[in-house]
């Protein structure tokens, strides 16, 4: 079978500053082109530690004022079940970077509402948000002009991890994910919203990510073990952007 690496698209940055300069302009294009195109540009976004300085570049100049953020609809690809200014809140990590600092209006900022003590129900909501926004019919898929993923140490995106049903959920749009070992429990965006995406960038940083990076590219795809690899079949639309410490075994 053929690896990952033989199809991906991998672009080396020095280190975590590039990336979040380039992350930056590529959100930057991705939206000016899409609203210059059908009038909207439609985003998904992830949280974790590195997409950090990237969010804080969208609240600065020339980024805050280049960005179409008046006809830009903000998502996020997953979320810990926990209120949003939780230190452990993907929305809250936004918020405390750039969200206050951009002109983008109130009602075009989608969060999960994760808060719910019942995540299944919140999985719900929010699949029916993007329904709403995206005017979709039953059994339709959003087509997101971009989604921004991160990659764990174990191969996770968004929170679809190793040995979890979210991984081959198909049906929904949205889903919860569970844990039995104490883990906050999630909300996540399903693969097949994922993979019917226009474009993904995946933003992986550090040194700890290189080994998992290594085995992701150049293993036979397996999405038990590599739950990023569900979006081995759009790799044509995948830019993975990857500083020097994380690409240190490519």
């Amino acid at each position: 079978m053929e690896t990952v690496r033989a199809k991906a698209n991998i672009v080396t940055v020095a280190d975590a500053q590039a990336l979040a300069e380039r992350a930056c302009e590529l959100f930057v294009t991705h939206a000016q082109k899409a609203v210059a195109t059908k009038g909207a540009f439609c985003a998904a976004i992830s949280g974790g530690h590195t997409p950090k300085q990237f969010f804080e570049l969208l609240g600065e100049e020339p980024a805050a004022s280049a960005v179409p953020w008046k006809d830009t609809h903000l998502f996020w690809v997953d979320e810990h079940c926990v209120p949003p200014d939780s230190q452990w809140s993907n929305y809250k990590l936004a918020a405390d970077t750039f969200l206050p600092k951009v002109d983008i209006p109130a009602e075009s900022i989608h969060r999960i509402c994760a808060e719910s003590s019942d995540c299944k129900v919140a999985a719900h909501s929010y699949e029916e948000t993007i329904r709403k926004v995206f005017g979709l019919q039953p059994g339709r898929l959003p087509q997101f002009d971009l989604i921004i993923l991160g990659m764990g140490a174990d191969a996770h995106t968004g929170s679809l991890f190793r040995n979890s049903y979210a991984v081959f959920e198909k049906d929904d749009l949205v889903c919860a994910v569970y844990f039995m070992d104490g883990k906050r429990n999630r909300i996540t965006l399903t693969h097949p919203v994922l993979c019917a995406a226009r474009d993904l960038v995946i933003l992986i940083s550090g040194a700890e990510k290189a080994a998992a990076l290594k085995d992701v590219l150049t293993s036979e795809r397996d999405e038990v073990q590599y739950p990023i690899h569900t979006i081995w079949p759009i790799l044509d639309r995948v830019i993975w952007l990857v500083d020097s410490p994380a690409a240190k075994f490519l």
